[in-house]
């Protein structure tokens, strides 16, 4: 019998075309959506933080009498908690204080220990509070710092990219991805343009500063992450979070899929490139599933 552990299972997520909120775009012009959703941690989250993990065990800044230190939107949190779980780790986490209900009963149900940061001052506010916490903790935490963790790109570059290549067989034009920690679009990005030059690949933010989409920055007004390089990306689409919240709707109803804003968001960026193509296959990474957003107001 063939066994795994649940680091195997992450990955290697379905590509799905879209056929419904595509219907008016030119017939040789495909779209499909990387379905993150399907890791076991329910996001994109769960690749990166397996590389973090992982690659700090390999050269020893984990180990077993540290805690897993680090801030999260939602998902990455849910993903430490899920893999420190697996793997016996303590992990501390400081969340905003307005994520939905279902991501902290999923935090809690995980084990780990959370601290809500002032939900005004969003993830910026909790990236501050976590840097207090592993400048004053010594050899307590291992500070995982997603946003600035070289092996957040890393992930995606050895695993997202060669994805997206062999389940497009390289006919992939665009890559459409959302802009938080920036790991997906750098790392991602980077690899695809080794393997295919001609790709364009397109990052989308939310159009300013305050705004509803959980899980993505406004570069211009946020602290950027020390791992966003923007010259991968050859465009930036600016989202309005109620042009989120209706595709995100669209995908449900038309497509059959729940996702949640962030992908709402990406989807929303990847109609407007396709609207200007004659051909293409653009391949649109989705980053969570709608379902631990059911008591917010993108489904009311």
């Amino acid at each position: 019998m063939n066994s795994s552990s649940l680091i195997d299972a992450i990955g290697n997520t379905p590509l799905l075309r879209l056929t419904g909120v595509t219907r008016d775009l030119p017939r040789h012009v495909e779209m499909y959506v990387k379905a993150e959703w399907f890791n076991p941690g329910g996001s994109v989250k769960d690749r990166p933080v397996r590389q973090i993990i992982l690659d700090a065990e390999r050269d020893r800044r984990l180990g077993p009498d540290r805690t897993i230190l680090d801030s999260s939107s939602g998902n990455a949190g849910i993903a430490y908690a899920m893999i420190g779980a697996a793997r016996g780790y303590r992990v501390h986490l400081v969340v905003p204080g307005n994520v939905s209900e279902e991501r902290k009963h999923i935090l809690r149900a995980y084990g780990a220990e959370v601290e809500y940061s002032d939900p005004l001052e969003g993830s910026d506010g909790a990236i501050l509070v976590a840097r207090r916490l592993a400048e004053h903790g010594g050899d307590r935490y291992f500070y995982a710092d997603q946003y600035n963790n070289l092996s957040n790109p890393r992930a995606h570059y050895e695993t997202t990219a060669p994805e997206i290549f062999a389940q497009t067989e390289g006919r992939v034009t665009h890559v459409v991805a959302g802009l938080g920690t920036s790991g997906t679009i750098v790392g991602a990005g980077r690899r695809l343009r080794e393997l295919v030059p001609s790709v364009q690949i397109m990052a989308v933010e939310p159009a300013g500063a305050l705004h509803g989409i959980e899980g993505l920055k406004h570069m211009a007004s946020a602290i950027v992450p020390g791992i966003y390089d923007p010259s991968v990306h050859q465009r930036k689409i600016p989202v309005r979070t109620e042009t989120a919240y209706a595709v995100a709707r669209r995908l449900a109803r038309e497509e059959g899929l729940l996702v949640g804003q962030s992908s709402g968001a990406a989807v929303a960026g990847a109609l407007e490139v396709a609207a200007e193509l004659n051909e293409g296959v653009i391949v649109v990474v989705c980053p969570d599933g709608g379902d631990r957003y059911l008591s917010t107001a993108l489904w009311r």
